[in-house]
């Protein structure tokens, strides 16, 4: 049997997790989470970046994916803008909002959150990923007011989560812009590598759950936008589609994931049209 490449799946889920959306749903996220009827999820993302979208853009987001029934909502990250202070407020004002959401809310960090710290003086990068490591994932446990039992990468990337609803196995990783803390200010090549092996063991264990379950397909959520071709400079690195290296002169902090992402071995049953 040909095995499927879910290489076109996998690029068009990044791509989906890297907006912020809110999907209409008819499903009860109060029922069994493994049923297989239909259902929705929320995912968004990139908020609030000024005081005018969290004054009233983060709040109506909110109040709408409340008036749904969402089998859990998932936040790829940067709860501030890259060059806003990194006070442990944001933080907690941000792990409240994900708390006043009704369905299960699960959230993984966005370079604002931490990497581009650094560009504050005086600011570890390190440090604050520590922070919100305590502050967001110290139970495996979801956030939100109907929290979802998660299974949690050994520490300290307790930030990596994964659970499957309805047929499909989804996925968190810390994987971030600004070439995944190997650019921009005070860059660490020795985190970026540690954190990268810990990301493929998690991405791979994921891929083998979900060859397990035989589920119908595999949704990785994740700030960094890798880039696939070079189609637009603008939103991501260029990459050759071919050998998937970066052409743009950039460090890349994403060829480790790009080029050994197990994209084989689901069933034949995981194609999307």
């Amino acid at each position: 049997m040909r095995k499927p490449n879910l290489i076109p799946i996998l690029a068009a889920l990044l791509a989906a997790a890297a907006t912020a959306t809110v999907a209409v749903a008819s499903y009860d996220h109060r029922s069994d989470p493994h049923a297989p009827e239909g259902y929705s999820i929320g995912l968004w993302g990139d908020l609030p970046y000024s005081d005018l979208q969290k004054a009233s853009g983060v709040p109506n987001i909110v109040a709408d994916m409340n008036r749904q029934n969402l089998a859990f909502v998932a936040d790829d990250g940067d709860i501030k803008s890259g060059s806003s202070p990194c006070t442990d407020d944001v933080y907690y004002s941000f792990k409240a909002t994900l708390n006043s959401l009704e369905a299960p809310a699960i959230f993984t960090p966005g370079d604002n959150d931490w990497t581009d710290c650094d560009r504050q003086p005086g600011v570890s990068s390190a440090e604050r990923l520590a922070f919100e490591r305590k502050v967001f994932f110290g139970t495996p446990y979801s956030l939100g007011q109907h929290r979802l039992r998660l299974q949690v990468q050994d520490a300290p990337y307790v930030e990596n989560r994964r659970w499957s609803v309805g047929g499909v196995t989804y996925a968190t990783l810390n994987v971030q812009g600004s070439c995944d803390n190997l650019c921009d200010t005070d860059p660490d090549a020795a985190e970026h590598a540690a954190r990268t092996t810990a990301n493929l063991a998690w991405l791979r264990a994921a891929f083998a759950e979900a060859s397990q379950r035989r589920s119908a397909a595999v949704m990785i959520i994740w700030q960094a936008d890798p880039g696939f071709d070079e189609s637009d400079a603008t939103r991501a690195p260029t990459r050759n589609p071919q050998t998937l290296a970066e052409t743009d002169g950039d460090p890349d902090g994403y060829r480790g994931l790009a080029a050994r992402v197990p994209l084989r071995g689901l069933p034949t049953s995981s194609m999307l049209s």
